[in-house]
């Protein structure tokens, strides 16, 4: 999803139904610093608001999520790749949460490993192994080769590292 075309997209239909930011808010009721970091492109609606939205401005949900107006031809080819962006926001978010637990953790091992006794060598490995699982997951839903190198680069560490830990 293209948080800033949404955005723009907004903004627009907002303003040609005469409305403010603060108007489109009271609403939807939220406030008018969501809808301001909506149409900056900064975060996107709660996904529960995009029917109230698109009835509001006059436009599909379709097309709110495509941040463009959609010619009638053009329907159900956006109407694929919109449920196919959706999905994958969603993936990411659940990647989000993911991160947080096993942030959450490796600080727990961490200081369990400081009275425990256990090697500083095994967290490495687990938070390689971890960093790598991620990277290499954004990697498959965002097709971004940063993500790849780094996911990759990781993977040589946990190895690296864990062939160390085994010698040791």
């Amino acid at each position: 999803m293209d948080q800033i075309r949404i955005g723009k997209f907004i903004a627009t239909q907002r303003k040609q139904n005469n409305l403010t930011q603060e108007q489109l808010a009271e609403k939807l009721g939220i406030t008018k610093n969501a809808v301001s970091k909506w149409e900056r492109g900064l975060c996107l609606m709660d996904m529960s608001l995009l029917k109230p939205l698109s009835e509001i401005l006059d436009v599909s949900i379709n097309e709110i999520l495509a941040g463009e107006k959609i010619e009638e031809k053009d329907i159900e080819k956006k109407s694929e790749e919109n449920l196919i962006k959706l999905t994958e926001l969603i993936n990411l978010k659940s990647m989000k949460y993911g991160i947080i637990g096993m942030t959450l953790f490796s600080i727990i091992l961490i200081l369990i490993s400081f009275f425990k006794n256990i090697p500083m060598a095994a967290i490495v490995s687990l938070l390689c192994a971890y960093n790598c699982i991620t990277f290499l997951s954004r990697y498959k839903i965002k097709q971004d080769k940063t993500d790849l190198l780094t996911g990759i680069l990781f993977f040589i560490a946990l190895v690296c590292n864990t062939i160390a830990f085994i010698l040791s």
